[in-house]
């Protein structure tokens, strides 16, 4: 990371053997400290060297704690932990990956590119009301918030952590979910995944909603 412009009166702290510095870039304080052998700067987004000095003993007791400095989570994006949570699905094989990955498509449309510390729960909540907007089933946006969560979860749980906090995540009432149906991306995927004499067949139940036995049923006559 570069600096421009002098950097002003540095002022030198020193916590369970951990040293810290605070200086100026302009007129906004920064501070400096070190972990393991390794340096983090970070801005205090503030004028006010008070401000600096107690963000600086925050991450030096952190970091005296043995906690993964804010700034390394400050690093990661969404579309990171979406591919670890894809992964995750690949390695244990699960059945439901078709699901996980049209979950992950609707998220990718809100989220893609956003760093996971900005991702808050009014943030969620504008994602539900779009996907409302989109005329998708309550049982839908559960299935995507649910794959959300999984996300933070998986990603707090890995070593090192690759996120510090997970939102809270509210769900909908799902007293209008319909059951035994599927979303049409989701019958497509099934489809696909079906021998092709039995194609023509659940594509015909898809679109008239007639039991199997009915469809069996059936003659050219």
């Amino acid at each position: 990371m570069s600096f421009d412009g002098p950097i002003l009166c540095p002022s030198r702290y020193r916590m369970e053997g951990v040293m810290g510095t605070i200086y100026q870039r302009g007129n906004i304080w920064w501070i400096k400290y070190y972990r393991n052998g390794k340096y983090y700067r970070e801005s205090s987004n503030s004028k006010a060297k008070k401000v600096a000095e107690g963000l600086l003993k925050r991450r030096e007791g952190e970091a005296a704690l043995g906690r993964v400095p804010r700034v390394e989570f400050e690093k990661v994006s969404f579309d990171a932990l979406a591919e670890e949570y894809l992964r995750d699905y690949r390695i244990n094989r699960r059945k439901s990956l078709s699901r996980a990955e049209y979950s992950i498509n609707r998220l990718m449309e809100h989220f893609k590119g956003l760093r996971l510390v900005s991702i808050s729960t009014p943030m969620i909540s504008a994602f539900v009301e779009k996907r409302l907007n989109q005329d998708a089933s309550n049982a839908t946006i559960n299935r995507e918030l649910a794959a959300l969560k999984r996300m933070f979860n998986l990603g707090a749980r890995q070593t090192p952590p690759m996120v510090d906090r997970v939102p809270y995540i509210p769900m909908l009432k799902e007293n209008n979910a319909r059951k035994g149906f599927f979303e049409h991306e989701e019958f497509l995927a099934l489809r696909s995944a079906l021998p092709s004499y039995l194609q023509g067949v659940v594509t015909f139940a898809y679109k008239v909603g007639w039991r199997v036995s009915e469809i069996s049923g059936l003659t050219w006559k």
